[in-house]
């Protein structure tokens, strides 16, 4: 009976042994398990902070690349108004060249009458020189006009050059695009009109303007869903001025204004699908309440 009693304090010993052996494991994988669990929360929280981080970043991104393209397009409408002014100053000065050539044939042929030789070549005299000094005057503005399309010219490859593209994750958002600018061109007003057949009866049917400023898209930017628009703060534009775009003298949705400069503006989509719908030179029409 003793024998007996004592295997059972033995068995009870060294249960108790193996249980305290468990416990001793399953509390030491406990810790371990909650320390993982801690050092995750940890890289998650960090992890969190740089995506909010890299959204700010982003953010900025976006409207630095609309200023810098608003900058560009009126750059080149600057460089293209000094172009069409070089030309002029180039024909007025091809002008007095030839009237100048004019003037040396006329003294050629009053060689044989004296008394007119010397009336008109101090005339001639007189408007050589007036003509030179209009030559002079225009070769100075030439050089004026030269210099201001060269310093024009390095302003726009300087913005080219500045622009700035962050590269995210792809969860985070997409890589700008390149986008492309237009000169701007006044919009033209066109009444359609369509013909309606039917078995008994014929109608026209003409497509009525809307009220409202009207203009163009000059540059669409699909990546970060905005619009640059030909009209700005000198036709009465502002921000959050809502516009109706129309493809093909169809209503595709609305866009609301979210910068204005001088003589263009940045709007944004109002619907995500609205930059499938519409394109480049597509019609805008101010929505009046």
């Amino acid at each position: 009976m003793n024998r007996r009693a004592s295997v059972q304090v033995v068995i009870l010993v060294i249960l108790i042994l193996i249980s305290l052996a468990f416990a001793g494991g399953g509390f030491y994988l406990y810790q371990q398990e909650h320390q993982k669990n801690a050092e995750l929360t940890d890289k998650l929280d960090e992890i969190s902070t740089k995506q909010r981080i890299t959204e700010s970043k982003l953010d900025e991104s976006k409207k630095l690349i609309v200023e810098l393209q608003l900058k560009q397009q009126e750059a080149k409408n600057n460089i293209d108004t000094l172009n069409n002014n070089l030309e002029q100053e180039k024909k007025a000065r091809i002008e007095a060249e030839a009237r100048l050539e004019q003037l040396s044939v006329d003294l050629e042929q009053q060689k044989d009458l004296r008394a007119d030789l010397e009336k008109k070549l101090g005339q001639a005299q007189v408007d050589l020189t007036k003509t030179q000094s209009q030559l002079k005057d225009l070769d100075a503005r030439k050089a004026v006009l030269e210099a201001k399309i060269q310093e024009l010219e390095t302003k726009t490859q300087e913005i080219e050059l500045g622009k700035i593209v962050i590269s995210p994750e792809p969860e985070v958002g997409p890589v700008p695009a390149k986008t492309t600018t237009k000169k701007v061109t006044k919009p033209v007003k066109k009444t359609t009109t369509k013909k309606v057949a039917s078995a008994k009866t014929t109608k026209k049917v003409a497509a009525t303007k809307p009220a409202g400023l009207q203009g163009e898209v000059l540059v669409l930017n699909k990546e970060y869903s905005f619009a640059v628009i030909n009209l700005g703060a000198k036709d009465g534009v502002k921000v959050d001025q809502i516009f109706s775009v129309y493809h093909n003298n169809k209503y595709a949705g609305d866009i609301k204004v979210e910068k204005v400069h001088d003589s263009m503006a940045a709007a944004g989509f109002l619907s995500a699908d609205l930059k499938n719908k519409v394109s480049e030179r597509d019609k805008v029409v101010q929505k009046v309440k």
